[in-house]
């Protein structure tokens, strides 16, 4: 193909582009129009960064101040409540409309300091590329920014290098490249330069190409760049997360649902109150003034900014939880979660290869313990055992550390869980940690046994050879190899899959130490244990030895590798973490379900979730295949049993977090690896290790786990649930006393009667006396069983039936109580005034006599300080939305005392404080108008509490 046609969208994603791992070398070089010994000339190089510009990524514009400003402001009731303030302001009621305005600032200021972190993810993968690279131009060995590579560059690998663009393998000498964060494979990669591999293959096994941004881990390479910047395939993330479009919340949705309900009900009341005046002969004036009143009634002025104020109480609570929520309404979504689909590697796991099982002479012995922590015991049959009466076991755990080139680093840590840290390959690391669990001291066995040679790991051979002096004098105990004839001499240790290390004894060691020649019963019986234990999602790795008298002239591996002992068999595995097990059961308890998505092979997944408990009966585990040939359609179907999914790609996690939405479920989705970023930004709730975790994954998400626990992922569950359910109890709490000052302002008006309220009153009980309660209420800790029941569905508003209902009784006993003692203070005034004639129904000459112009004071102060006191009792009793005040205590919630105090303090003042009574259009009552208004304030606190008892009772018969 002429370089002339290879252009950047060719590159990217043509149907008939290159696939690079099916293609041979030359072919490559071919395609590229490139060198294979001297790479691509400095003209050349030039010329290709001109027509397929700077090996980097595109960032998505950040968004402004402003822009998060004006998000503040994308909301019915905020929209309302400006309205409302520009209303008064004309009307020259400049108290109430700054008192709206500084609640508008209020909440648009907690917003913007809450989600003031733009979205940073496209920077985080801009970051994790490597910084330099070196390449080989002009024939001639150079070291560049790593933005300036271009396809058809020859690029070098060492250990310790991150990949600097995708390339195709040329060489290949023990390279292994750690591909977690890409792939979500928890072992590091064998890459091959020479085998070709078929088309439709996952990113994981295409062991002859490495990707941007992946590192090397061990060994050294050379590739040819095939595509750079956002063709790669860290690109293509970064391209699916630009396209990914962050949708509300639930709770957003829902909030907004009821602002947009609330508002256009009061505009519809107020008009209907207006025309209902203007028609029975009011000022047009005086009935305006009223439907402010009402609008103001009808929308609760506090709502936004409680809302905003209990989400920021509750990231509070999440962090002492080990969750970090990156935004506030993300908060209340995780409590809504159905379904949890989490990553294995270090999520469900601890990303931490570790020895579990031994095999030799016919022997099975289970090693404890976990990750690099060095402690555990080896036992068979559950009994710990002395490993001196085993020789063969003690035998293998010597080879495989013998045979090894990883070592430990000791680490300081508060609890000694883990000590130590790996430095080199995983697996060889877990050899070690095995060994230090045998009470194996490293150092003095590598003094006694030298490594003189080695022929290193080859991923044609599957196996590493090395050649160790016999050393004298040397302890007892670790002197596995002595044979009494040969007291002198080497040592050939061989290490690697099992059946190639089968092929190549012809003796085998016994538990005695004794060595035996190898009968075909004795190889059938360690093929069955290699069966077994891989069937387990073992990795298993072989051990062997062979003494020689003298160092071969020349290193040949078929001479060294004859007729070899063998000595045993190793597995291994990435343990679960031990809190996983009870998160689970208590997630499946909430009835939420759990599924893993991994880059593993589908044996490993499914041992790990059987092991966890994940797996439920008669569920399947899927692959990536799988997902390949199955429609939109048949996802959806087939993943409602399917709880494991296994090679997958970060397409298919896309896949599946949006088949799991199409099905009605609110998607929470945890990782800490680059593939996890789009499907954790497309999830309703996205979550991200913040140990493990690369910084694509936290930036792509809604929170963050600080100590990368399972464990804490229920937990911020369960205080998702509280803070919804909190929420919806000052809602509940806010809308009946909105409701029912809508009624009270409107059957009123209705009747002739004067406004039992004032604007400025109105704004007082919205404010202060509802909003300190309703902030208290979100200080609740929540109902006992709060995890025992299922989540909410995702369609529920709201303002459910049960709220309705609850809405309806408090509407009725609020509105009857407040307008009957707005009616007795009329009557006193009327009888103060002598105005009230012998013999007359009271009832009806109240709702006839001509209010028009009278200042009825001693009835306003007595309907304003009656529906005050309504609000402040039943605060108390809607801090669970079934349970009795006295079943949770009245006096438990301590900010509940404060906030109750507050309100009574400043009423109290706008009764009593004489600058305060005129703008409040009140006085301080007289002892019979504080008998009255307190007995009927108590009604509406009574009727909670028993429409509660006969819920409970329904609850109990279905």
């Amino acid at each position: 193909m002429a370089l002339s046609k290879f252009s950047p969208t060719f590159i990217t994603r043509d149907a008939d582009k290159p696939i690079w791992h099916a293609l041979a070398v030359d072919e490559v070089i071919k395609e590229l129009d490139t060198h294979l010994e001297n790479g691509l000339s400095s003209t050349k190089a030039a010329q290709r960064l001109q027509t397929f510009g700077p090996n980097q990524l595109k960032e998505a514009p950040p968004i402004s101040f402003w822009q998060m400003l004006l998000q503040q402001f994308d909301n019915f009731v905020v929209i309302m409540l400006i309205i409302a303030a520009i209303i008064s302001a004309i009307l020259g009621d400049w108290i109430e409309s700054g008192a709206i305005l500084a609640i508008v600032v209020l909440n648009a200021t907690l917003g913007v300091v809450q989600e003031r972190k733009a979205e940073q993810a496209l920077a985080a993968l801009r970051k994790m590329a490597a910084p330099e690279a070196h390449v080989i131009r002009d024939g001639i060995h150079q070291v560049i920014p790593a933005h300036q590579l271009v396809p058809g560059d020859l690029v070098l690998l060492e250990a310790g290098n991150f990949v600097p663009a995708d390339l195709r393998l040329i060489e290949a000498v023990n390279l292994r490249i750690e591909e977690a964060a890409l792939t979500g494979e928890s072992v590091p990669v064998q890459k091959t330069a020479s085998v070709l591999f078929e088309k439709n293959l996952p990113l994981g096994d295409q062991r002859n190409a490495a990707f941007m941004g992946t590192l090397v881990n061990y060994g050294r390479g050379k590739g040819i760049v095939v595509s750079t910047g956002m063709h790669t395939q860290i690109g293509l993330i970064a391209e699916i997360l630009q396209s990914v479009e962050t949708e509300p919340t639930p709770l957003q949705q829902r909030l907004d649902q009821l602002g947009k309900t609330l508002g256009w009900a009061a505009i519809a009341i107020c008009a209907a109150v207006f025309l209902l005046g203007w028609w029975r002969g009011h000022e047009i004036l005086d009935m305006f003034m009223i439907a402010v009143g009402l609008a103001i009634a009808a929308v609760p002025e506090g709502l936004p900014a409680v809302v905003t104020i209990s989400l920021a109480l509750g990231m509070r609570e999440m962090i002492h939880r080990h969750a970090l929520i990156r935004k506030l309404s993300s908060v209340e979504t995780l409590g809504s979660a159905t379904v949890i689909c989490s990553d294995k590697t270090g999520t469900l796991t601890q990303n931490e290869m570790t020895v579990t099982r031994l095999w030799a002479d016919g022997t099975f012995v289970d090693v404890t313990g976990s990750g690099y922590a060095p402690n555990g015991e080896f036992r068979i049959e559950e009994k710990s055992i002395d490993l001196n009466r085993y020789q063969a076991i003690l035998t293998t755990l010597w080879v495989a550390i013998l045979n090894n080139d990883a070592k430990l680093e000791p680490l300081q840590s508060e609890n000694g869980d883990i000590p130590y840290r790996v430095v080199g390959d995983p697996t060889e690391g877990a050899l070690l940690v095995a060994g230090l669990k045998a009470n194996a001291d490293l150092n003095e066995l590598g003094n006694a046994y030298p490594r003189v040679q080695e022929i290193p790991f080859d991923s044609e051979r599957k196996r590493m050879v090395t050649i160790h002096a016999l050393q004298h004098p040397r302890p007892e105990d670790i002197s596995p190899f002595d044979q009494p004839q040969q007291p002198q001499g080497y040592v050939v240790l061989v290490k690697g899959a099992p059946d190639l290390v089968l092929d190549l004894c012809t003796k085998s060691q016994r538990m005695d130490d004794t060595v035996q020649d190898m009968t075909e019963m004795q190889r059938m019986q360690i093929l069955r244990a290699n069966d077994q234990m891989t069937q387990a999602a073992l990795r298993v790795l072989a051990v062997a030895y062979k003494l020689i008298p003298n160092l071969p002239d020349e290193l040949n591996a078929a001479d060294l590798e004859q007729e070899m002992t063998f000595v045993g068999l190793i597995g291994m595995i990435d343990p679960a973490r031990p809190e996983v097990i009870p998160a689970l059961e208590k997630a499946r308890n909430a009835g939420i379900r759990t599924i893993m998505i991994t880059g593993d092979y589908p044996n490993t997944a499914r041992a790990i979730a059987e092991t966890i408990h994940l797996l439920a009966p008669g569920h399947q585990v899927l692959a990536g295949t799988d997902l390949d040939r199955l429609t939109d359609e048949e996802l959806q179907e087939q993943i409602r049993y399917s709880d494991v999914f296994a090679r997958v790609s970060p397409q298919h996690k896309l896949k599946i977090v949006e088949a799991l939405r199409a099905d009605g479920e609110v998607v929470a989705m945890t990782g800490d690896g680059v593939n996890d970023a789009p499907a954790i930004k497309r999830a309703d709730i996205g979550i991200a290790m913040g140990i493990t975790g690369t910084d694509v994954a936290k930036e792509s998400a809604d929170m963050v786990l600080t100590d990368d626990n399972y464990a804490s992922i229920v937990s911020a569950v369960e205080q998702g649930r509280i803070i919804y359910a909190n929420i919806r109890k000052f809602v509940f709490f806010l809308l009946s006393s909105n409701v029912a000052e809508i009624m009270i302002i409107f059957l009123a008006t209705l009747f002739g009667l004067p406004t039992p309220l004032t604007v400025i009153q109105l704004l007082m009980l919205n404010l202060i006396t509802d909003g300190a309660p309703a902030l208290a209420l979100a200080l609740e800790k929540g109902d006992p069983d709060v995890m025992q029941l299922p989540p909410r569905r995702k369609d529920e508003p709201i303002i459910n039936r049960t709220m309705q209902l609850g809405i309806l009784i408090q509407t009725i006993t609020q509105t009857g109580a407040v307008l009957t003692a707005f009616g007795l203070g009329l009557l006193w005034h009327l009888a103060g005034n002598a105005a009230l004639p012998a013999g007359a129904n009271p009832i009806a000459f109240i709702l006839s006599y001509d209010w028009r112009g009278l200042d009825v004071q001693t009835a306003e102060t007595m309907a304003f300080v009656t529906l005050s006191l309504c609000e402040l009792f039943r605060a108390y009793t809607v801090r669970s939305e079934r349970l009795s005040v006295f079943k949770i205590g009245i006096f438990s919630n301590r900010a509940m005392q404060a906030a109750m105090g507050f309100s009574l303090a400043v009423l109290l003042l706008a009764i009593a404080v004489p600058f305060l009574q005129p703008i409040f259009n009140t006085h301080f009552m007289a002892p019979r108008e504080w008998a009255v208004v307190i007995s009927l304030a108590l009604i509406p606190a009574f009727s909670e509490e028993v429409t509660k008892f006969f819920l409970r009772r329904s609850e109990k018969v279905s």
